[in-house]
């Protein structure tokens, strides 16, 4: 019995059938925002979405039999857990916000998708290194942001009037969403040495630290591509040692086969 649950939990089908349901579940989800359609079809999408509850706690309750304590000791399990557990609450009065986070679902293409489970390894493994960059990106965005205020308070209060809209206006030149027209070109009618103070900006922040942030990542990734390549390199030569030792046992064998064939034919 266990041997057979086991079969099923690990076989690809039954993680197809997973994937195809989570895909099928997200798919209902964007339904149920149309009025129009849940007025024609709501019978139906609510039903498929009690199927969908339901499967994944047998699923669930699949891989506690099968992995028991190990299930709760891999984080990718407990992330499933929780995301089947939120669907399970019902949205009762004071519970309603429970309902809209069952788009959480989605997210479990993230742990049986290989591909996926890869890009947030990764995410996850450069999070110091990002944290120094983002404390960095904070300590020049709030240089700026002060000296803009100062500068240009007086003359665009809409913009750099105080500190939080300043930062809010540095954040808007930094993704490069109308800062020329919009709002650095405007300053320069009034001021036209404002470019000294926005084009270094640009060049130290957007050009260099968000860049640097990807080159983490990037790195990351060349990281984890690499460590499976050992994993691989290293199971290849452990199945090249074991066959060795399975040819020497073969040659053995015929050898001792031959003398008892030698044996036996003198007698």
């Amino acid at each position: 019995m266990y041997n057979t649950i086991k079969n099923i939990v690990d076989s690809n089908k039954f993680k197809n059938f997973i994937i195809a349901l989570i895909v099928l579940n997200g798919i209902t989800m964007g339904f149920e925002t149309s009025r129009d359609i849940m007025y024609e079809y709501s019978l139906y999408i609510n039903g498929f979405d009690k199927f969908v509850i339901i499967t994944f706690t047998i699923e669930i309750i699949l891989r506690i039999y099968v992995y028991r304590v190990s299930f709760f000791k891999d984080p990718w399990s407990l992330f499933d857990f929780s995301i089947v557990a939120i669907s399970l609450v019902p949205a009762s009065a004071g519970l309603e916000i429970l309902r809209i986070l069952r788009v959480f679902r989605l997210l479990r293409l993230i742990t049986v998708i290989p591909q996926m489970k890869k890009v947030v390894v990764a995410l996850v493994s450069v999070i110091p290194g990002m944290a120094s960059i983002a404390a960095l990106i904070t300590l020049i965005f709030y240089i700026f942001a002060i000296m803009a205020t100062q500068l240009y308070r007086d003359t665009f209060p809409q913009w750099f009037g105080t500190l939080g809209e300043s930062f809010y206006s540095l954040f808007q030149i930094m993704t490069l969403e109308s800062w020329s027209m919009g709002i650095v070109r405007p300053i320069m009618e009034v001021h036209p040495n404002a470019w000294i103070f926005f084009v270094p900006f640009i060049f130290i922040v957007t050009f260099i630290m968000i860049n640097l942030i990807i080159a983490i990542v990037v790195d990351a990734m060349a990281a984890i591509n690499k460590d499976e390549e050992s994993n691989i390199i290293e199971e290849v030569h452990k199945n090249e040692y074991h066959t060795k030792d399975e040819l020497c046992k073969l040659r053995d064998d015929i050898k001792e086969l031959k003398i008892l064939l030698l044996a036996s034919s003198k007698n």
